[in-house]
């Protein structure tokens, strides 16, 4: 039965005040001593503690960054890696509001969410690499665009994807605040900020493998290829979606509570439909990988280090995930297509450390290798992140809706319940 809790209760907060319910809604919700608060709390604390030395100090004093390897984790994993896992909200919508898929629906708020928080932290990262972060902001103000540069198109990029997600998701921000008439016209500018977004989620997903064509001799010859931007796009459709079938499945079981009964029993048709899809995607990006090895006569490097970290890739976590999609919707088995998605997301985050960092100069002498305070500070964003993400889900109709009554008001102390585990 569903169960959408505190609903009366929120109604009744904001007939009283906006504000008044708004601090309402700020106390935490549950037990804060949890195992994963108890571990993300000094992470993050210790992480801002970091951010606030590196802007004091600069690059010098938190990462091992040089001349020669200008952009590290930061930029490989945090950046690149998350635009490619963040690809989901661009699809999901794409499936909803273009094609009209309605199955999709119910995971549409999330993945939207999810989207707008990775891009909003991923910049925020992009500002901790700048040597100089005040000039970040030259694209936008006019102080000498850049508009040569590859970066000038996805700093834009970024910046209106990001616009263009806040618009998607506005219309929760204004259900959960009981403003109905503003919803109303939120929602009726949703299918075109979502066209826009599809768009420029083409371009910029694209864009960050076109950085690297002007890598040539510096990124080795079995990542680098001309296609790199079509290569970034189509990973980037399979990258989110197993995101999508990954964080979905986590939050399926930690926000159960939120979850009416049409999101319970549509769950694994959900998933199923993912698989599929992400199972074909992966065939097409494998078949232009390997059009591109054959066309660029790549044999002699196989037998190199390099070559069978390439085959490791490739094999392990692309041909590999892509027959376990395939088995697990043939069968019907959820778990199989889960494990699938959490191969799929190493090989992406794989492909993308390669082509920005392991890959890039590969032949030097002395390479890159992070920092501690790096690694630190990346975790940090990540949890935060999450911790967003989490308090959000757990007030925001993200994965129910407001205006629709509990059907059996009984189950709330037990939801309740569940929800007091892990929800803040």
């Amino acid at each position: 039965m569903a169960d959408f809790t505190g609903t009366t209760s929120l109604l009744e907060q904001r007939q009283g005040g906006l504000f008044r319910f708004i601090l309402g809604e700020l106390k935490p919700k549950g037990r804060i001593l949890t195992p994963f608060n108890l571990i993300s709390i000094p992470v993050i604390l210790l992480g801002l503690v970091l951010i606030a030395l590196r802007f004091a100090f600069g690059l010098g004093m938190a990462t091992n960054l040089s001349q020669d390897f200008p952009w590290g984790i930061w930029i490989g994993f945090d950046v690149m890696t998350g635009v490619a896992l963040a690809g989901g909200a661009y699809v999901l919508t794409f499936l909803v509001y273009i094609l009209g898929i309605e199955k999709y629906r119910p995971i549409v708020r999330a993945t939207i969410l999810n989207g707008l928080l990775a891009y909003m932290f991923y910049a925020g990262c992009l500002l901790i690499d700048c040597g100089r972060p005040w000039n970040a902001f030259n694209p936008f103000i006019g102080n000498s665009f850049g508009v040569s540069s590859i970066m000038f198109l996805i700093a834009w990029h970024f910046m209106l994807y990001m616009v263009a997600c806040l618009v998607e998701f506005a219309p929760t921000i204004a259900e959960w605040l009981g403003k109905e008439r503003i919803r109303k016209l939120l929602s009726a500018m949703t299918l075109g900020a979502v066209i826009i977004g599809i768009t420029l989620s083409t371009l910029h997903q694209s864009g960050l493998g076109a950085l690297f064509l002007m890598a040539k001799g510096k990124l080795h010859p079995l990542w680098y290829t001309e296609f790199l931007p079509i290569l970034f796009f189509v990973s980037s459709i399979f990258a989110g979606l197993s995101m999508v079938v990954f964080e979905g499945s986590i939050s399926h079981k930690i926000f159960s509570n939120r979850l009416g009964p049409e999101q319970r029993s549509s769950h694994d048709g959900i998933v199923r439909g993912l698989a599929k899809i992400c199972a074909g995607t992966m065939f097409v990006y494998l078949a232009m990988v390997a059009l591109v090895f054959i066309h660029n006569q790549s044999w002699t490097y196989i037998g190199t280090p390099m070559g069978q970290w390439w085959l490791v890739e490739i094999i392990g976590f692309v041909l590999i995930p892509m027959m376990l999609f395939v088995r697990g919707y043939r069968h019907r088995s959820t778990l199989l297509m889960r494990i699938a998605s959490a191969m799929a997301l190493i090989g992406i985050i794989l492909n993308r450390l390669n082509v920005s960092v392991i890959a890039f100069k590969w032949d030097a002498p002395v390479h890159y290798i992070p920092s501690w305070i790096e690694i630190e500070i990346t975790l940090a964003i990540i949890f935060i992140e999450i911790w967003i993400f989490r308090w959000v889900v757990n007030r925001m109709p993200v994965l129910n809706n407001l205006s629709q009554p509990a059907s059996n008001p009984n189950r709330q102390s037990g939801a309740n319940n569940v929800a007091a585990k892990e929800s803040v």
